[in-house]
Formats: structure tokens, sequence, C-alpha cells
């Protein structure tokens, strides 16, 4: 395995920042190239204007005719924690703004796959909707919305995810990466204002766009006062969740769709199924960050869509009874506990499978593009299987399972690094080799796809061979960023607190993280796998509490090391104490 190399990102100066920006976030903003417009509060009337994402005004037309006629409204979700916020927003959304007939209906993952499929529209014929509106989904079920048509069925994509050559024949489609193949109010191909906003709108989540069409919707149904319009603020909480949880990059818009709701939760307003979410994980609603959603709430919710059914999950977010939601997230605990189980296992058999391909070929020989399979893998967490790996080998991989008990079809989940798109690089296979692979979507980081198990070893090799061509040496390096080294000084609580609250920090604005070099003054295992330390700085200053989980490895430490950490407060008894999270360790 090739060494773990930190890197500095490099120091910025700047001189146009907000006054009452703390010094540390903002030498932390600069390194990051952060606007100074960006550095300030974040306010939602900074967000895009919702007509950036094309196909809004089709698509409420549509639904102001179902809200004046009260036609019969079908939302279609996803299994995914993105999925499930999404159809909650979309359901509670409707409902304020005046839709009284309103249900959803979410594929089985092992029944009917991915998205808006022919046997999904079947089974909605038993409800009869009069209007389809899909959430997260539905850009690539270009079968399954002709069907609903065929049905007279009226169909609304809403999807944030990349489209292939064609478009779907819906009736409206709100994606703000479809503006290049859907309609342009004002030009064809779209103008420079719609392509240039399109663009910066690319970066939302499924339930994000269905926040936007119903910001839309609104303005559409409600003209006049704003005062007198419904409040859907009281939706950021899910808007928060969801785009968290779906990894998108946290650009300057999402940064503020995100902090809207944890400062929903702060103040006490979540809505009951994500004060039930915060309690069953036994986190803080009052101390929310945006890591709570990530790694506590989302998996919870995806773990219902994994291995059971995602109507747990939405049910929960829908649930106004705190009783009830508590009783829905406590379930889908222990379907995450499950779901931790089975991953583990996975994870150690993927590694397992690695070490005999380098024991054997040697680490150089290693794939550039890894492709995993097991007979007995479970099809809902291979994407979890393949981020895990991907996190160690800093690489693309695809993990596949079987779809179903013949074994004759697999479906597989991948997940991918800086500078490799992942959607185009199954869309450069499928070019090459027509029929190699049956279906497959996604975007830059995260795709999925189905082929039959006869083409894994030609696919693994072609995509193998994409990697290649598209990534080169430094880009395969194990690389950590830093933002830096600290100060003897800066090694405080109040730098911790400043960080922890700055900015909702995540995906493609990753939480700050400093290296420097510690003396260690003692040291302890904490249960079988975890490292406290007490380190002091090389230049000076008192001795600072540390931790390292999963260190099993790193049992003793030496005396001297390079860190790269976090700082982070540890709450105990009501009082908060600096301590640093330890991301990587090695001899100084």
């Amino acid at each position: 395995m090739k060494p773990i190399v930190i890197r500095r990102r490099s120091a910025a100066t700047r001189d146009d920042w907000p006054v009452d920006l703390h010094p540390l976030v903002a030498r932390v903003y600069a390194a990051r190239g952060v606007a100074a417009a960006e550095a300030g509060p974040q306010r939602l009337s900074d967000l895009l204007a919702p007509a950036a994402l094309g196909g809004v005004a089709q698509a409420c037309d549509l639904l102001a005719d179902a809200i004046a006629h009260d036609w019969r409204i079908c939302i279609v979700g996803d299994f995914d924690a993105d999925g499930a916020t999404g159809t909650a927003v979309a359901v509670r959304g409707l409902r304020l703004l005046g839709a009284r007939d309103v249900c959803y209906r979410v594929p089985n993952r092992m029944v009917d796959g991915y998205g808006l499929g022919v046997g999904l529209v079947d089974a909605l014929a038993d409800i009869g909707p009069d209007l389809v509106v899909t959430v997260d989904n539905g850009i690539a079920s270009h079968a399954g919305v002709a069907a609903a048509r065929a049905r007279g069925m009226r169909v609304i994509v809403t999807d944030h995810h990349l489209p292939g050559p064609t478009l779907p024949p819906a009736d409206a489609i709100v994606n703000p990466n479809a503006i290049a193949l859907a309609a342009c109010p004002h030009a064809s191909p779209p103008c420079a204002d719609c392509a240039s906003a399109g663009a910066r709108a690319s970066g939302l989540a499924g339930v994000g766009v269905m926040f936007y069409l119903l910001l839309a919707l609104r303005a559409r149904l409600f003209p006049g006062d704003a005062a007198a319009r419904p409040d859907l603020a009281s939706l950021l909480d899910l808007v928060a969740l969801g785009t968290v949880a779906d990894l998108v990059p946290l650009d300057a818009n999402n940064r503020i769709l995100v902090a809207a709701g944890l400062h929903r939760i702060r103040s006490g307003r979540a809505s009951a199924g994500v004060a039930a979410l915060y309690r069953a994980a036994g986190r803080d609603p009052q101390r929310a960050v945006a890591a709570d959603l990530g790694y506590a709430l989302g998996p919870r919710i995806n773990a219902a869509g994994r291995l059971e059914d995602m109507s747990l999950g939405i049910e929960c977010l829908l649930s106004d009874d705190a009783d009830v939601a508590y009783g829905l997230a406590e379930r889908l605990s222990a379907i995450n506990a499950e779901r931790r189980e089975l991953q583990a296992a996975m994870v150690e058999q993927g590694e397992a499978m690695l070490a005999r391909f380098v024991e054997r070929y040697r680490d150089d020989a290693l794939p550039c593009g890894i492709v995993l399979h097991e007979a007995d893998w479970h099809p809902g967490v291979v994407g979890l299987v393949a981020s895990k790996l991907k996190e160690r080998l800093n690489r693309p991989v695809v993990a596949f399972a079987c779809a179903d008990g013949s074994g004759a079809e697999l479906r597989g989940s991948a997940r991918s690094i800086a500078g490799f798109h992942l959607r185009d690089a199954l869309a450069e296979v499928d070019a090459a080799h027509p029929g190699l692979i049956g279906r497959f979507g996604g975007h830059a980081m995260a795709a999925g796809l189905s082929l039959p198990a006869a083409n894994l070893a030609t696919f693994a090799a072609e995509f193998d061979a994409v990697a290649r061509r598209r990534l080169d040496a430094a880009q395969l390096e194990r690389c950590l960023w830093s933002d830096g080294e600290l100060a003897a000084h800066e090694f405080t609580a109040d730098n911790a607190r400043a960080l922890r609250y700055a900015a909702p920090w995540g995906q493609a604005f990753p939480e700050p993280a400093f290296d420097n070099v510690f003396a260690v003054e003692s040291w302890r295992a904490v249960g079988e796998k975890h490292l406290r330390m007490q380190l002091r700085p090389e230049q000076g200053g008192d001795t600072i509490e540390a931790i390292l989980f999963d260190a099993a490895d790193a049992m003793p430490p030496p005396s001297r090391v390079h860190a790269l950490f976090q700082l982070d407060l540890n709450d105990w008894n009501g009082r908060e104490r600096l301590q640093l999270l330890v991301r990587h360790l090695e001899p100084a």
C-alpha cells in the first residue's frame, strides 16, 4: 500500500473579509478560495433564483392545475436519504401549498430497481394518480415515463442526476444538469445566461431541486403579499439532511441551504422526525453540525432503503407526532446497526481480496479502476463497500452483488475520487462496448449500474482501461490535505468552537484539518482499537488531549509524531474542553 502524503493548501492573504470574521476561519476560507461575499452570514435571500433550474415554468403550470382541480398527485421517490427527504419535502410542501390529495411510492431496491420503472408504473394503477412527480430520479426512466403517460398520467421529472443523450418523454423536467438538453425559454441551445445559471445550480441534491420547485410554485400561487405565503422554511431541516447525506458538493448555494436547516435544528424548530433521529442517535440538536446529518442521521435513513423498506424512513420524516416519530427512529437505528455489521463483514472480504492480489502481483499492479464481486454480498450495501475501499485505496471502486437468486444479473454501485467522473467513465465504456452494461446512471462521484454476470470480467478490464487513460500518478497518490500548522497559542477551545460553527463543512468543502509535530507525553488504549494521547506541540505550550480512532496498528505510538488533526470540543458533564481528533499519525 502506498504511503499517505500530507499536503498543505496554499496560504492566501485577503484584506476584504467582513470585519467580524474570526481570523482562523478567515485563514481557512482564504486557502479554499471563498469569495468575500460568501464569508459573511449565510442568508436565504442570497440563494440562486429557482428559474435557474430550467423547466420550472412548465412544472409549475402542471402543479397549479393539479392543485386547482384536486388531481391525485403521487410522488415517486428513491430509496436513499436524498430520495426520502425529497419525498417528504414534496408531500409536506405540496400540502402546504394547497394540494389535498398527495401520496407517495418508493421502488423496492430488490424488486423494482432504481427509478420510475415500468413495473412500478403498473403498480401505480391501483391508486390512479393524475400526476406523477419523481424526486431524485426519472432522468433515465424513459420506458417508465412513457408507460405512465400511456396510462393517462401526466409526469413531472425532478432530478439532479446527469441525463443521457436524450431526455425522457415527460410533461416537464426540472433538472439543473439537463439544461443543455432542455428547452431554454430564450433560445435553443440554451442562451449563455441560462447555461451559466444551470451550471451554478448543478450541485443541488434531489431534495434541493424539489425545494426549488416548491419555491417557484409558491411564487406562482401566491404572487401578492409575501407575508401571506405558506412558510416553506419549515422544510429546510429536511433539505439540509438530504443535501449532506447525498454527498453533493457543498458549494456556496448548498451551504446556504444547509446552514439554514442547521439553524432550525439548533433553535428547536426541527420536524418531529429529525428531532427523533437526533434523539435516537444520541446527538444534541442544540449543537447540530453537518457531520451529524452525514454520519448519524443520514445512515439511519439510508439503512431502511438498503435492507428493508424506505417507507419507514419517509414515514418518520412525515410524522408530526413526536412519539410515533421516535418509535420509527428507533427501528431505523436497529436496522442501521444490522447494516453496520453486514458492511464490516463485506469490507473485510473486499480487503482480503485486494490483499491476496497484492501478495500475488505486487502493490503497483493494482488496477486503477477496481471492480469487486462476491456472490453473497448484499446489493443494498455494496455502495458502502465501494466507498470504504475507495477511501483506503484512493482509486475508483465498483462493487457488485447478485441482483437476484439466479446470479445471472449483477447490480453494482460505484464511488470515485477527485478528477474521475464516474458517470462519464461508464458512458465511455458503454459507447465502446454497446450491450456490455445494462442500465447505468449517477454523477461524478457516485453511480449505479447493472450488467449480466457473464460480462463482469470484460467490464472490469474496460473500466480499468478507462481509469488508466483518465487518471495520472498524482491523482492516484494517497494524499490528505491540511490547512497548515497551528501556532501554540491557537490550540484553544474558542478556535475549535469558531471552526465548528463557521460553515457547514462537508463534500468538496471539508472540515478544517491542520498538521503539526508533537511530542507524545503519554498514551493509552481505549477499548481494543482506539488510541488516546497527551500531545505537546513541538513549538511549546500545554499538553493537549487527542484521540485516534481505529488505531490498532498505531500502538504504541512513537515518542515524536507528525499528526493531521481537527480541533474538536469534548463535551463532558456540560463542560466543553479542547481535544484533537487525529486523522493520520506517522513518525516525525
